[in-house]
């Protein structure tokens, strides 16, 4: 099973996670309940297991809590997929959430990259800073060493489209992983 456990701890946050690629349980806690739902999604949505136990210093604000997740998950991420041997590695899918639609198409590729046209003007969604979730994917991109891009084409609800956003870069990456076969899919024969 393809799985990795990570730890770190910061004076600002405090993060576990455990994450299996194939499967398995779902328990997140941040301590913010929208981002906690969005990574549900995320999860959900890949067919991930993901553990996730985060403390942070939310006296201050999100944001450290946020980024430093999105650190946290992408090492998790990278180690889990190990030297990427016959996976897929090109992924991309459209999420409809009623009036909104997100595209994610992303490259595990090793060389982290993201394209993310920032729709949110830093409204609160629940309890989270809007402004937050670009932080988030960029801290996750690179720590994953993925080429991810992210266009929400449209939307009025920011719920909406915060949802679409985590739920189509779940199914992205669902498809990337896949075993497809036993080399790397790369003329240079290594990602």
């Amino acid at each position: 099973m393809r799985t990795a456990k990570i730890s770190r701890k910061t004076k600002e946050t405090d993060i576990s996670a455990i994450l299996s690629l194939d499967g398995g349980e779902c328990e997140i806690s941040t301590g913010i309940g929208f981002f906690d739902h969005m990574l549900t999604a995320f999860a959900v949505h890949g067919g991930f297991g993901l553990k996730l136990k985060v403390k942070g210093d939310l006296e201050v604000d999100g944001h450290h809590t946020v980024e430093d997740t999105g650190i946290v998950l992408g090492q998790a991420f990278s180690k889990a997929l190990g030297d990427k041997s016959g996976i897929a590695r090109y992924g991309s899918f459209y999420v409809p959430m009623d009036e909104a639609l997100a595209l994610c198409v992303v490259d595990v590729s090793g060389r982290p990259y993201l394209v993310f046209d920032d729709v949110f003007d830093g409204q609160m969604i629940g309890g989270l800073d809007s402004s937050l979730i670009v932080e988030f994917l960029r801290a996750f991109a690179f720590n994953a060493g993925i080429t991810l891009h992210i266009n929400v084409m449209y939307g009025k609800n920011a719920h909406h489209m915060a949802e679409a956003v985590f739920k189509s870069l779940g199914h992205a990456l669902k498809a990337a992983c896949a075993i497809t076969g036993s080399d790397v899919l790369s003329t240079k024969g290594v990602l």
